[in-house]
Protein backbone atom coordinates (compact mmCIF):
# COMPACT_ATOMS: atom_id res chain seq x y z
CA UNK A 1 0.00 0.00 0.00
CA UNK A 2 1.58 3.48 -0.61
CA UNK A 3 2.23 5.19 2.25
CA UNK A 4 3.11 9.31 1.93
CA UNK A 5 6.62 10.45 2.56
CA UNK A 6 6.28 13.48 4.30
CA UNK A 7 2.57 14.56 6.00
CA UNK A 8 1.06 17.50 4.28
CA UNK A 9 1.59 20.92 5.43
CA UNK A 10 -1.37 22.77 6.57
CA UNK A 11 -1.48 25.11 3.73
CA UNK A 12 -1.48 22.90 1.45
CA UNK A 13 -4.18 21.16 2.64
CA UNK A 14 -6.16 24.34 2.98
CA UNK A 15 -5.11 25.55 -0.52
CA UNK A 16 -6.42 21.67 -2.20
CA UNK A 17 -9.93 22.43 0.43
CA UNK A 18 -10.62 25.46 -0.91
CA UNK A 19 -10.20 25.08 -4.24
CA UNK A 20 -12.60 22.54 -4.56
CA UNK A 21 -15.30 24.33 -3.05
CA UNK A 22 -14.64 28.04 -4.57
CA UNK A 23 -17.58 30.10 -4.92
CA UNK A 24 -19.21 31.01 -7.45
CA UNK A 25 -21.70 34.46 -8.52
CA UNK A 26 -25.64 32.96 -9.04
CA UNK A 27 -27.18 32.95 -11.91
CA UNK A 28 -29.37 35.81 -13.31
CA UNK A 29 -31.73 35.72 -16.20
CA UNK A 30 -34.03 38.59 -17.57
CA UNK A 31 -38.18 38.49 -16.72
CA UNK A 32 -39.96 37.56 -20.05
CA UNK A 33 -42.74 39.96 -18.63
CA UNK A 34 -40.67 43.37 -17.16
CA UNK A 35 -37.29 42.73 -17.93
CA UNK A 36 -36.03 42.54 -14.80
CA UNK A 37 -32.90 40.46 -13.72
CA UNK A 38 -34.21 37.33 -11.55
CA UNK A 39 -32.97 34.03 -10.61
CA UNK A 40 -33.85 31.00 -12.90
CA UNK A 41 -36.63 28.75 -11.48
CA UNK A 42 -38.00 31.34 -9.47
CA UNK A 43 -41.14 33.71 -9.86
CA UNK A 44 -39.95 37.25 -10.49
CA UNK A 45 -40.18 39.30 -7.80
CA UNK A 46 -41.23 42.56 -9.68
CA UNK A 47 -44.23 41.82 -11.50
CA UNK A 48 -45.14 38.15 -10.37
CA UNK A 49 -45.05 36.14 -13.44
CA UNK A 50 -43.35 32.58 -14.01
CA UNK A 51 -43.44 31.08 -17.58
CA UNK A 52 -45.60 33.84 -18.66
CA UNK A 53 -48.40 33.28 -16.27
CA UNK A 54 -49.15 35.37 -13.05
CA UNK A 55 -48.26 33.58 -10.09
CA UNK A 56 -48.64 36.10 -7.20
CA UNK A 57 -50.22 39.62 -7.32
CA UNK A 58 -47.46 41.98 -6.60
CA UNK A 59 -48.59 45.58 -4.58
CA UNK A 60 -47.10 48.65 -5.75
CA UNK A 61 -44.86 50.94 -3.24
CA UNK A 62 -43.68 49.77 -0.19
Amino acid sequence: MAVPKRRTSRSRRRKRIASNSALTLPKVQTCEQCGEPTLPHRVCPSCGFYKGRQIITVKGGF
